[in-house]
C-alpha cells in the first residue's frame, strides 16, 4: 500500500476493507440476495486529523447534463464545506472508462475518500477494487455497484424499487387498468434495474396490461426520442410509456407529439426535474416519481464525516420517492 500523508492518515482503516463483510450495491425488499449481511466494521477507524490540509473527497457522478446529478453534486459541495472537506467533483459522462481514469487520478492524488455514481454498475467493480487496494474508502450515491468483490463502505440512494412500484401504480391509474405499455430503460445502471423490477412486479398482477416492449434509451433525451419513435411505429395501439428518468420521459413526449398522438399515450417519468414537473402540469406527462438528490448528496457527505470520526455506518440508506401528479403541479410555486 502506498504511503499515506499524515493529513489523511485517518483513512488507513481502509486497509482493512478486505476483511469487511460488506457487499456493495443497493438492495431492496425485492432483492434481498444482494443485501450485505452486516454493516462494515468502522468502529476502529481513527478520527480525522485536526489542523493541516483539508481532507479531499473525490467525487465522480454519472453525468453533469442531468439536473438530478447537478443538484446532488451541489449538495455534496455545500455539505462538504460544513465539514471542512475539499470536494473535487467530476462527471463520468456515462462513460465507464472515463470514470475509471478519474478514480485512478483520485488515487494518485491520495484523496481521503471516493464517492461514485457508477456509469456501469457491473464494470465499476474493478475500478473500486483499485481504490480498495490503495486503502481509500469508497462510497456510492444514487447508483450502486453490483460487484460482489468490490468493497463499498456505504450506499445512499432513492428507494428505486419502491419508486418503480409507484410508477406502476400511476400507469394502472392512467390507462384504466388495461392496455399496452412500453418501458424505455437504462439496463447498465443499478438504480434503473431496480425501478423496472418494481414496476414489472406490480404490473404482473394486472392481467389486462401487457408490456409489449422494453428498449434502452440510455437515460438521454435524444436517444429516448428515437427509441420512443420506433416503439410507437411498431405498436400503434400503445397506451403508455414508463420512462426510467425524466430526460427519457421528455424524449418520449417529443416522439408522441411528433407522431400526433398527444393525449393518447400516457407517460410516467422518474426524477422530479423542474421541466418534467412543468410537463405534468401541462398534461404531457401523467405523473413523475420524485427523488430528492440534495438529500442523497447531503447524507453521503455526512456519512463520510461520520466514518472519519470512527462511527460504524449502515451499509445502505434508502430515501423514499414520492409521486407527483397534476394536482401537485398546480400547487407547486416553482411551476408556471
Amino acid at each position: 500500500m502506498r504511503q499515506i500523508q499524515k493529513s489523511t492518515r485517518w483513512f488507513l482503516a481502509g486497509a482493512a476493507l478486505g476483511a469487511l463483510a460488506l457487499a456493495s450495491g443497493c438492495s431492496n425488499k425485492g432483492d434481498e440476495a444482494k443485501a450485505p449481511t452486516k454493516a462494515p466494521d468502522t468502529a476502529g477507524a481513527p478520527a480525522a486529523a485536526s489542523g493541516g490540509a483539508k481532507p479531499t473527497i473525490g467525487v465522480s457522478l454519472l453525468t453533469n447534463t442531468n439536473p438530478f446529478f447537478i443538484d446532488m453534486g451541489e449538495a455534496m459541495k455545500a455539505e462538504g464545506q460544513k465539514h471542512n472537506f475539499d470536494i473535487v467533483l467530476e462527471s463520468g459522462d456515462m462513460d465507464a472508462a472515463k470514470q475509471r481514469d478519474q478514480v485512478k487520478d483520485f488515487i494518485v492524488k491520495k484523496v481521503s475518500a471516493i464517492v461514485l455514481s457508477p456509469c456501469d454498475s457491473k464494470a465499476v467493480g474493478t475500478t473500486i477494487q483499485e481504490a480498495n487496494k490503495a486503502g481509500i474508502p469508497v462510497f456510492t450515491a444514487d447508483i450502486a455497484s453490483l460487484s460482489k468483490d468490490a468493497m463499498v463502505i456505504s450506499h445512499v440512494a432513492t428507494d428505486n424499487y419502491e419508486g418503480g412500484k409507484l410508477a406502476a401504480t400511476a400507469i394502472v391509474e392512467a390507462i384504466g387498468g388495461k392496455g399496452k405499455v412500453a418501458i424505455i430503460d437504462h439496463p447498465e445502471v443499478e438504480s434503473c434495474i431496480q425501478r423496472t423490477k418494481g414496476f414489472r412486479e406490480v404490473l404482473a398482477a394486472h392481467k389486462d396490461i401487457e408490456i409489449v416492449a422494453t428498449l434502452p434509451g440510455h437515460g438521454e433525451r435524444d436517444a429516448s426520442f428515437k427509441t420512443a419513435q420506433d416503439i410507437l411505429e411498431k405498436y400503434p395501439q400503445l397506451d403508455a410509456f414508463f420512462c426510467i428518468n425524466d430526460p427519457t420521459a421528455l424524449g418520449a413526449v417529443a416522439a408522441i407529439e411528433k407522431a400526433g398522438r398527444s393525449g393518447k399515450v400516457k407517460v410516467i417519468g422518474f426524477d422530479g426535474m423542474l421541466e418534467a414537473k412543468q410537463a405534468v402540469k401541462d398534461g404531457k406527462i401523467y405523473a413523475d416519481i420524485v427523488q430528492f438528490p440534495d438529500k442523497i448528496g447531503e447524507l453521503t457527505i455526512q456519512g463520510i464525516a461520520s466514518f472519519m470520526g470512527g462511527e460504524k455506518l449502515k451499509p445502505q440508506t434508502l430515501i423514499p420517492a414520492a409521486i407527483y401528479k397534476k394536482a401537485d403541479a398546480d400547487k407547486d410555486p416553482k411551476v408556471k
